[in-house]
């Protein structure tokens, strides 16, 4: 079935096992089981297909609702007893990577130097192949990110005080747009996508989202909806803002060389600028505010940060390595476009420097 034609909900098109398909029954009916493949994920891979996308519907009725889904479903007590064992599931695979007891210089010191090896960089890799049809590839993996963006982060606001919570609300009222609804971060990346020939509309490409690209999302709702867990959701932040310049100054390079328009080349050059800022702040006063307030969260915000490195470098091997034997990197290809310069390139190499991943 082609998902592009499906009379389904975009959420619903294609589950991906068991966890899926019976979430997907439960939203639309109202009913939920107590007990069944919905609720033990012991026996699903906490990195694969089905268990991401499960955990994904389960936050995003936190965020905008799922079409054809009731609002009451978002406190279900079933549904949050079976989003805590997937994310018991999810957390448990992250400590089994994310080195702990490190300190934040120690987490943050590989974000600050640009690395001498960006052969695992997917930013450099566009920019060296100017390939439109994988630019347009790598907008829709992203667009699960950027289209809520800032939204999870938001959450920390009451749980901060004093010097942190001031440096956050700096931030975000920049990517809120300070004050223009035009120049929301999110907003400016729709217009990416309508640039590129894509349908901007939140979710639409959700069934051609790839459980790497699904994981980059679900860390940071997962960090965001949990009190206890807001040192490491301003690590995720400070993390990403800090890796967000460099690698937007090659997506310049890289939407000029493939012919993009001028929305697209924008959303790019506004976050050179911005994010180096914003960097600033967020290492400076977010952080350094959180820790002089509660200094025992230091090891949370290093591991956020740790954290945030481990899942973009995923997503990126996963699509380097796709794009690499000619594949796509989406579960269902898109057209290649009709325009632009599309040629092809592929830079052989090891492994990035932690943290070249995840640029925007």
């Amino acid at each position: 079935m082609n998902p592009a034609t499906t009379d389904r909900p975009f959420w619903d098109a294609h589950p991906r096992g068991p966890l899926s398909e019976n979430l997907s029954k439960a939203l639309l009916t109202g009913t939920v089981p107590t007990s069944g493949p919905l609720s033990d994920p012991a026996h699903t891979d906490p990195w694969g297909e089905d268990l991401q996308l499960t955990l994904y519907l389960l936050y995003e009725l936190h965020y905008r609702g799922l079409p054809g889904v009731s609002d009451d479903l978002e406190w279900h007590p079933d549904l949050l007893r079976a989003r805590a064992g997937l994310e018991d599931a999810f957390l448990t695979a992250l400590e089994a990577e994310v080195p702990r007891g490190r300190t934040v210089a120690e987490a943050f010191a590989p974000l600050l130097e640009e690395p001498v090896d960006l052969s695992g960089s997917i930013s450099s890799h566009l920019a060296h192949s100017a390939d439109l049809h994988l630019v347009r590839e790598y907008a829709v993996l992203r667009s699960f990110y950027q289209l809520k963006e800032s939204d999870p982060h938001a959450w920390a606001l009451p749980r901060l005080t004093g010097r942190a919570k001031a440096a956050l609300a700096a931030i975000e009222y920049d990517e809120f747009g300070a004050g223009h609804p035009d120049a929301i971060h999110s907003h400016l990346f729709a217009n990416l996508m309508t640039d590129l020939g894509l349908d901007p509309r939140y979710g639409h490409y959700l069934d051609r989202a790839p459980a790497a690209a699904l994981t980059t999302v679900n860390l940071m709702s997962f960090f965001g909806l949990h009190r206890a867990w807001r040192g490491a959701l301003v690590g995720h932040f400070a993390c990403a803002e800090t890796a967000s310049s460099p690698g937007a100054r090659r997506m310049v390079k890289a939407l000029q060389a493939c012919g993009a328009g001028p929305a697209a080349i924008h959303f790019y050059t506004e976050h050179v600028t911005a994010d180096a800022v914003h960097e600033q702040i967020a290492r400076r006063e977010l952080i350094g505010g959180l820790l002089t307030d509660e200094p025992h969260l230091e090891q949370q915000v290093a591991f956020g940060c740790d954290a945030t490195v481990l899942v973009e470098n995923r997503l990126a091997d996963h699509v380097l390595a796709a794009w690499k034997h000619g594949r796509s990197a989406l579960r269902h290809p898109l057209d290649r476009p009709t325009t632009g310069v599309p040629r092809h390139g592929w830079q052989a190499g090891g492994r990035p420097v932690p943290g070249a991943g995840g640029e925007r």
